[in-house]
């Protein structure tokens, strides 16, 4: 009987299930580094949506695939940091395969670090918990008052620009799409260009559009990103509307599609990442000024510009479960299957 132990969050309601590979006794993952130990686990010929066969892949399947998990699903492997700056690293999972970033999980992980006793809180004021992700190193301040967490705020990797109003052929019309990379690539584009609005009954059609655009960028040269192959490559499309400016700056709703079709219930952490990029290039996002925005669920994240393109992303992360899921060797669903 196999045994895979996880602790829970939701992070403005996107799940992240956490597995603490060293006290689980998870199989090992050679690489110096984090993002050495993603192309691991990724495995020769593989790549983030299309990974290998092996042995922490399948913790990942199990996971994150009926009956103990669903197509929504979205988790990470905790695994030694790259030096001793971090606390810690992790490897990103969905139902696809693994991702370079993850705002909404490095967010629910600073929430876990916390909580667990594993990084030093006061009862009021901030505490950083500094990670190590694919993409490098990101930190989640957790915010603490009255000997509770209030919040969290994440700080990204710089957020880059790689191009604006490309040309997209879709379904639904023909798409300008602008281009950022905040710690993955991110496609964005307005939803009312498609005739579609950002709304659960819309859902169906967003995906689709998502699905469309993203698979048309495959070889686009401005999804390319300088530090090599296992940060390029289209992995998530932001189809956003926009509401009213609040006083403080820009409002919009979004829903962003990630890997082959995964809906994003939380506005994206590091989607949000890459609008600030890209609101701040267009002047609609000045010093001192934050973007609101939700997400198709109605939850909301206040981002902001930084200098030298880093981000700051702040919401909020709950626990939401500690399991211990078994494997019964006579099942013959094994890691089980999605629909």
């Amino acid at each position: 009987m196999i045994t895979v132990r996880t602790v829970d969050y939701h992070t403005a309601g996107e799940p992240f299930r956490i597995v603490d590979c060293a006290p689980s006794g998870m199989p090992p993952v050679p690489g110096d580094t984090v993002a050495e130990r993603c192309a691991t686990v990724i495995g020769p010929g593989g790549s983030g949506t299309a990974p290998r066969r092996g042995a922490l892949d399948d913790v990942r399947r199990l996971l994150v695939q009926e009956p103990r998990g669903h197509a929504g699903m979205y988790g990470g492997f905790v695994v030694p940091a790259d030096d001793d700056g971090a606390h810690f690293g992790v490897l990103f999972w969905h139902k696809d395969g693994y991702s370079t970033a993850c705002g909404h999980g490095a967010m629910a992980l600073g929430v876990w670090a916390v909580d667990t006793g594993r990084v030093a809180a006061p009862d009021d004021g901030d505490a950083p918990v500094r990670i190590d992700v694919p993409s490098g190193r990101v930190t989640a301040t957790v915010h603490r008052g009255a000997g509770r967490t209030t919040g969290v705020t994440f700080r990204n990797v710089p957020a880059l620009v790689g191009a604006r109003k490309v040309p997209v052929a879709t379904s639904f019309g023909l798409a300008e799409v602008d281009i950022a990379h905040a710690g993955a690539c991110y496609a964005a584009v307005r939803a009312r260009d498609l005739g579609l609005d950002v709304s659960r009954a819309a859902l169906p059609a967003l995906v689709r559009a998502g699905q469309e655009i993203r698979a048309a960028l495959a070889t686009h040269p401005a999804t390319w990103h300088p530090g090599g192959p296992l940060l390029s490559g289209v992995y998530g499309v932001i189809l956003h509307e926009e509401l009213p400016d609040t006083p403080f700056g820009p409002h919009q709703r979004n829903v962003t599609v990630f890997a082959d079709g995964q809906i994003d219930r939380s506005p994206c952490g590091s989607g949000t990442s890459a609008r600030l990029a890209l609101l701040a290039e267009d002047g609609r996002l000045g010093p001192g000024e934050d973007l609101l925005h939700e997400s198709v669920t109605g939850t909301v994240f206040t981002g902001r510009m930084l200098e030298g393109g880093v981000t700051e992303v702040t919401g909020t992360a709950h626990r939401t479960g500690e399991h211990a899921f078994v494997v019964d060797p006579h099942d013959a669903l094994g890691t089980g299957f999605l629909l």
